[in-house]
């Protein structure tokens, strides 16, 4: 299995989800310094040119939120994701989806200074809706799902940390909690490290 990333990077996300999974791996830095994201050979592996990306078996599985979704099902001993006849598998797919579907566009886009001239029209909808998603989602205490850590933590939790460093938005107490309880983790010190620095 090869994990192409930069530490720099949305790559981070998936990095700490091989650490939690304590999963064997190839680790293939891409260096942006010299643009190797949009060399023909990465181009190949990943038509976007970003990173992250997985190569497992064959296959090719991009995107944060696919490739942790992969490995929890490819490490099912783990126990990071709940079974698929389990009721909680509907509120892990939203932890899973809203991060990159919903809230990284509404907070890129608003870090520009954008604004959507009909937010009911657009995917993200507007700010105030996302921080109220975000507020309703994020757990009193424990993890997303209850008592178990899983891959939402790492997804729904990684974006929230992501747009916090990046000063996307300010988190209500309770997400700053839920922020530091990710941040305590060994398997996200170890993999975050680079941030810090």
């Amino acid at each position: 299995m090869k994990h192409y990333a930069n530490p720099m990077s949305r790559a981070v996300t998936t990095n700490w989800m091989l650490a939690e999974l304590d999963a064997p791996h190839e680790q293939v830095t891409i260096d942006f310094a010299s643009d190797q994201q949009q060399s023909p050979e990465y181009l190949a592996i990943n038509p976007m040119g970003k990173v992250p990306a997985l190569e497992d078996e064959g296959m090719v599985v991009t995107e944060v939120a696919a490739i942790c979704a992969y490995l929890a099902d490819k490490f099912p001993e783990k126990q990071l994701a709940p079974p698929t006849n389990s009721p909680l598998r509907a509120a892990y797919y939203r932890y899973l989806f809203v991060a990159g579907n919903t809230l990284e566009p509404l907070f890129a886009l608003k870090s520009i200074g954008f604004t959507h001239p009909n937010a009911m029209s657009a995917g993200w909808g507007d700010m105030a809706r996302g921080l109220a998603t975000i507020e309703a989602m994020t757990p009193e205490s424990d993890w997303a799902l209850g008592r178990q850590f899983t891959t939402a933590d790492v997804v729904f939790g990684g974006m929230l940390d992501f747009s916090m460093r990046f000063g996307w938005m300010e988190p209500s107490p309770k997400v700053l909690a839920y922020v530091q309880r990710l941040r305590a983790r060994p398997a996200y010190q170890a993999t975050h490290a680079v941030f810090d620095a």
